[in-house]
Formats: C-alpha cells, sequence, structure tokens
C-alpha cells in the first residue's frame, strides 16, 4: 500500500493548502480528535473542517518559529543519525480511506527499513520532562500514526528542540493495534462532518477558549428557552459540583490532620515523600490604599477588561 499523492505544495499559497486542508482528517486534527491535544478540542476540529469557523492560522510566536526552524532541527537530525530525511512538497491521501490526508514533515529516504517518517518539533525548555527517556507525548504519538497509516511506512522518527539548546529524538515503530482505532474513530468523525452532526462540547480549555472565541460578549437583551437537554446538563453539572467540593473539604481536612502532626516542623518525611509546610514571606500590592491615596494615578494606570460569568440561580443541593 502506498499513499496517493493527493496534491503537489510547492508553489501553493497558504489559503489554497488550508482549504485542502479542510477536505481531509490530518495528523494533528487525529490528535484533537482522539482527545489527547491540549490545544485543540474535537468540536473546534468539526468547526474548521465544516466551514463553521476559519482553520487556524499561526497565531503564536511558539507556532511561528516552530515552523522557522523544521529545517535546522531535520538537518540536525542527520547530522546526529545519518539518516536522510527530504521535503515531500504535497499533501498525501490514504488509498483506501481518503478521508485521511497527511502532510508530513520530512520522508526519510535511503534506508534498508525504506521510507519512513520524520516529525520535526520545538518545544519550551518546561516540556523537557514529557520527552525524557525517548518518551514522545502523546498528541505528537498519534500524528506519527496517523501518518503511518497514511503512507503505510512501517516507521518514523519524531525530533525536538528544547528550549532552544537541547535536541532529542524518538523512534515510532507502526502499532496496527492503534492505527485500527484510529481509522475507526476518525471514520466516525468524518461521518459527523459530511452529516453536519456536530460532537458536543467537552470540558478541556480547549473548549473553553473555543466557545470564548465564538461568543465573546453577551446580549444584554437577548433571554432563550433552552431545550430539555440542558436539564441534564444542569444536573450534572450541580453533582459534579458538589463532588468537586466534598473533595476540596476531604483534601483540607487530611491537610490539616497533617499539619497538626508536624506543629513547628517544616518538613516532615515518612517512607519516600517529603511533607514541606514552610513560613513564606510576600509582598503584595494594596490596590484600595492606593486608589484611596493616589485617585488620579490609579485611574490612569486601571484597564477595563470584560468576560462572561457563567452562574446558575435556584441550584439544587446534592449531598
Amino acid at each position: 500500500m502506498s499513499a496517493i499523492r493527493l496534491v503537489d505544495t510547492r508553489e501553493m499559497e497558504r489559503e489554497e493548502w488550508l482549504a485542502h486542508r479542510r477536505c481531509g482528517i490530518g495528523g494533528s486534527d487525529a490528535a484533537a480528535i482522539a482527545g489527547l491535544n491540549p490545544w485543540r478540542s474535537p468540536i473546534q476540529v468539526y468547526m474548521e473542517k465544516a466551514g463553521e469557523i476559519p482553520a487556524e492560522e499561526l497565531a503564536s510566536e511558539a507556532a511561528y518559529w516552530g515552523t522557522r526552524l523544521e529545517d535546522l532541527v531535520a538537518r540536525e537530525f542527520t547530522r546526529r543519525t545519518g539518516i536522510r530525511a527530504h521535503r515531500c512538497n504535497a499533501i498525501l491521501q490514504h488509498p483506501d480511506h481518503p478521508f485521511m490526508i497527511a502532510n508530513i514533515d520530512r520522508r526519510i529516504v535511503g534506508s534498508d527499513e525504506g521510507p519512513g517518517i520524520l516529525e520535526c518539533k520545538t518545544a519550551s525548555a518546561y516540556a523537557r520532562d514529557d520527552w525524557a527517556d525517548d518518551r514522545v507525548p502523546p498528541c505528537y504519538l498519534i500524528q506519527v500514526q496517523h501518518y503511518l497509516a497514511v503512507t503505510g511506512y512501517s516507521y518514523g522518527y519524531t525530533a525536538v528542540l528544547l528550549g532552544g539548546r537541547e535536541f532529542r529524538y524518538a523512534r515510532i515503530d507502526r502499532d496496527e493495534e492503534l492505527i485500527s482505532h484510529l481509522i475507526e474513530i476518525e471514520e466516525g468523525f468524518w461521518q459527523r462532518v459530511e452529516s453536519r452532526n456536530p460532537p458536543p462540547f467537552d470540558g478541556s480549555e480547549a473548549s473553553s477558549e473555543l466557545l470564548k472565541r465564538m461568543y465573546p460578549e453577551a446580549d444584554p437583551e437577548l433571554t432563550v428557552d433552552l431545550p430539555a437537554e440542558a436539564s441534564l446538563l444542569l444536573t450534572e453539572y450541580e453533582v459534579a459540583k458538589a463532588e468537586e467540593k466534598a473533595a476540596g473539604e476531604r483534601a483540607e481536612a487530611a491537610a490539616n490532620r497533617i499539619k497538626a502532626l508536624m506543629g513547628e516542623a517544616s518538613l516532615g518525611h515518612i517512607d519516600d515523600r517529603v511533607v514541606s509546610w514552610k513560613s513564606v514571606a510576600s509582598s503584595r500590592f494594596d490596590s484600595k490604599a492606593f486608589q484611596a491615596a493616589h485617585p488620579d494615578l490609579h485611574a490612569q494606570f486601571t484597564r477595563l477588561s470584560s468576560y462572561r460569568r457563567f452562574s446558575i440561580s435556584g441550584a439544587k443541593e446534592w449531598r
């Protein structure tokens, strides 16, 4: 099996490239659909594919530099491993599942094992532990397995530059069981896109940010009658909040009992764990006192911000 070369990207404008991406599920889409992309949610991918919101642009500094440094990471991978990797310059398509597409960073060539995939990444130094001991973050693991599914290749590599000063790479072998599961969930998702049946919003930060972007301002004159399903969702929300409160109280009670055992001690040891209850001094800016003493300066440096507050009146008590 080999992938179909769907379209050449060498002379393609970005807008055209984004339009082609809307016609299928790519590697980063796959991770989001599987719930393993911390920056995108399934509903966001759906709305992009359905044309309801624009496809994501390279908005952040991190994304910008990730693209700019891709060639450097690829060349360093070859320098350290001796494995050659070339640009593919095409959007690829699975021969049996046309909704699966791939825009791989590099194709490994000249190996006795045959062709493979190289994905080039950059990440903050704070992400070092995510890449330790040849580990690969789940979202990138899913991305590579999706590309292996599309291309039919048996292996791939990820290479990452951490904090601009630490280079790591890891091999990823084809996992037929995982690929089978990916194809199943991607097929189900694409059926939703074609039938215009969106997945529900989930509890991820990505979903919350999408809602803020879609509905940034409330209409003070607008009131709606919620559908019947909202009653079940309200109950689910109230029960979850009650459980959260109860869990918080249990955690606080346990912490207080440990503090009582420690007394004036700063550190406590048990088994291989260390408990810290140290005195910490901090200084805080007294905004109210500053406003009273310097009202003009306070007004000069005060900026109005707006957000939407979610609350429920008449909430039930759940115990």
